[in-house]
């Protein structure tokens, strides 16, 4: 009895333990469990850094399951992404697995201060937020108090006019050297700003320092007048100091301009701000004697200084009595110096004279604004003369038989021949007349005999010849039949064929492409309209658009065409204005306007 009692104790003990070692080892594994939960940490390397230095921002993710990988838009507000990189790890425990996830992420603080990194989001988990202290770092200077880099802004004119040329000036003093050198470049919602010419450098001794000198040079165009600031222009590289590399960032200041509104005083219609206007014409013709019908080519070239070859208004040609006209599609081109660019434009007028004498063309007048001193002026040229004769007259160079020009005596009026109504004559006289005829008969039964003859070869000849005509004619068109199909050129309607039935159609989906800014379908549609509208005959390009349309549709034909090959986004390209210009071209209805419009250069830009 005791014995049982024995052993039932040390099974109840046994039990006991088994239990109490189950409940610690479900202790553990919750705690584990706990320990393990999925979560997104974010540390930093340091705390406290100096403006222009770097941070290594690491994130860990204690998941697998990461997506795309951390969200670092957040961090682009007030730090510069400059590298990341990311690794993985993997562990077992307990017969659990582990996946750990790094990013190690590179950061340059944009300000001094107190910034914080907001949280990251990693999949469905993000870390918590953490603050960065960005003290100013104190300026490196050489031996003589000059900081190894500067970054200066500067512009021809600070009070330009609207759309007048502006050059601005981006230079780049250095006396140490850079590496890996990062420039911005100048922008200007306001301003259409492309690059002059190649970068220029030069030498320039500051302080007893001596700076390389990298010139940049940008051609500007301000569209709205009023107060206009281009940001601040900055370099950002690494260099060598005496504690080795060092990342800097060095900017210039802000540059402000004050743009002046086009004069009360200027009362043409194209608004042309330029330096200098100047035009040259020239008439010639093909002959040294050129009469009336020849055709003669007049040739105009209009150079602006400081202008774009599109800023110079289109000339107007009326042909007169005198003469016809038939210019051709002006051709633009642009000359860039240091000093700025100059904008051509040249134009050939076919004329036709229509009457003899001395052919005058009328005078070329361009008025523009000159922005040197600021008052209005013309440019004009006068085109020299040229005598035009006239059409050769047909005169007959055969010597004439003299002819009797005496009157005719009076004869009776008779449709019957004259010998036949003459009255007889007495015997006698009947006898004379008689033996006169047979004296002459011979001579004259001779020569008709030989006229006749004459006529019957020359009869002859013409029916040979015109039968010979007509033979080779048919069988010329025989052979021109007997091509092969092969042979044949395809018309541009076979080649293109038009996919809309008719113009109304294609107008439509024309100013929807453009009312919704599709830069990249506008050219196709563009051909579309104008083969309904103008025929194939007329349409090969948007050149013959161009010519065909209103200066306004050619101008925002030309802004687009700009925009296809600029290195601006094509989805920033704004279609209303060529959709509104193509409705007042179509329906010959301007579209009010407000009381000061202006058309802008490159409103895209």
């Amino acid at each position: 009895m005791v014995s049982r009692q024995s052993q039932f104790t040390f099974f109840q003990s046994r039990l006991r333990s088994v239990l109490q070692s189950c409940l610690v080892i479900s202790l553990l594994v919750a705690a584990q469990s706990s320990l393990y939960a999925a979560s997104v940490t974010a540390s930093l390397n340091k705390n406290v850094v100096t403006e222009n230095s770097l941070v290594q921002l690491t994130l860990r993710a204690d998941f697998s399951d990461t997506g795309n990988g951390p969200e670092l838009s957040p961090l682009q507000k007030d730090f510069e992404i400059l590298g990341k990189s990311q690794n993985s790890q993997f562990s077992f425990n307990l017969g659990t697995s582990k996946a750990l996830n790094f990013w190690v992420i590179s950061l340059m603080p944009k300000s001094v201060g107190t910034l914080e990194i907001p949280p990251i989001k990693i999949g469905d988990h993000q870390s918590q937020a953490i603050k960065l202290q960005v003290n100013s770092a104190p300026q490196l200077l050489d031996d003589n108090g000059n900081p190894p880099v500067i970054m200066k802004l500067q512009a021809s004119n600070v009070e330009p006019y609207l759309q007048q040329q502006v050059i601005l000036s981006v230079k780049l003093y250095t006396s140490v050297a850079l590496q890996n050198a990062n420039r911005s470049v100048p922008a200007q919602p306001n301003l259409v700003i492309e690059r002059l010419i190649d970068d220029q450098m030069n030498y320039e001794t500051i302080n007893g320092t001596q700076y390389q000198v990298i010139t940049r040079e940008y051609l500007s165009f301000p569209q709205r007048s009023g107060p206009m600031t281009i940001p601040p222009q900055s370099v950002q590289a690494m260099i060598n100091t005496s504690s080795g590399r060092k990342l800097i960032k060095v900017q210039s200041e802000p540059l402000n301009l004050q743009v002046l509104p086009i004069p009360a005083s200027y009362t043409a219609d194209s608004w042309l701000p330029s330096e200098e206007v100047t035009i040259s014409t020239k008439l010639t013709a093909a002959t040294d004697t050129p009469r009336v019908g020849d055709t003669l080519m007049w040739e105009i070239n209009v150079r602006a200084k400081g202008s774009l070859p599109e800023q110079i208004p289109t000339l107007d040609f009326n042909s007169t009595r005198q003469y016809k006209l038939y210019p051709q599609p002006p051709k633009f081109s642009n000359q860039k110096t240091v000093l700025g660019v100059t904008g051509e434009q040249n134009i050939q007028v076919e004329v036709v004279p229509t009457a003899d004498g001395e052919l005058t063309l009328p005078d070329i007048d361009i008025t523009y604004w000159n922005t040197k001193t600021r008052q209005l002026a013309h440019a004009t040229a006068k085109t020299q003369g040229i005598l035009i004769a006239a059409l050769p007259t047909a005169q007959n160079t055969n010597p004439k038989p003299d002819i009797d020009t005496s009157p005719l005596p009076a004869q009776p009026s008779s449709t019957a021949p004259i010998s036949l109504v003459k009255k007889p004559e007495p015997a006698k006289a009947a006898t004379l007349n008689d033996q006169a005829s047979m004296a002459s008969s011979p001579e004259q039964q001779e020569s008709t005999s030989l006229s006749l003859r004459d006529w019957v070869i020359y009869a002859l000849l013409t029916v040979a010849s015109l039968l010979l005509i007509a033979g080779l004619y048919k069988r010329f068109k025989k052979s021109e039949t007997d091509l092969p199909t092969e042979a044949s050129v395809p018309t541009l309607q076979e080649f293109a064929p038009l996919s809309t039935p008719d113009e109304a159609s294609a107008f439509n989906i024309l100013i929807q492409c453009c009312r919704q800014n599709q830069l990249s379908e506008l050219r196709a549609n563009l051909l579309e309209w104008a083969r309904h509208r103008w025929g194939d005959h007329e349409i090969r390009t948007l050149d013959d658009i161009k010519r065909l349309t209103s200066v306004q549709v050619t101008q925002l034909l030309m802004e687009a065409e700009l925009m296809m090959y600029s290195n601006n986004p094509m989805h920033e390209w704004q279609g209303n204005p060529l959709a509104d210009a193509l409705e007042e071209y179509s329906s010959g209805q301007a579209k009010p306007s407000q009381a000061s419009q202006l058309k802008a250069l490159y409103p895209n830009f």
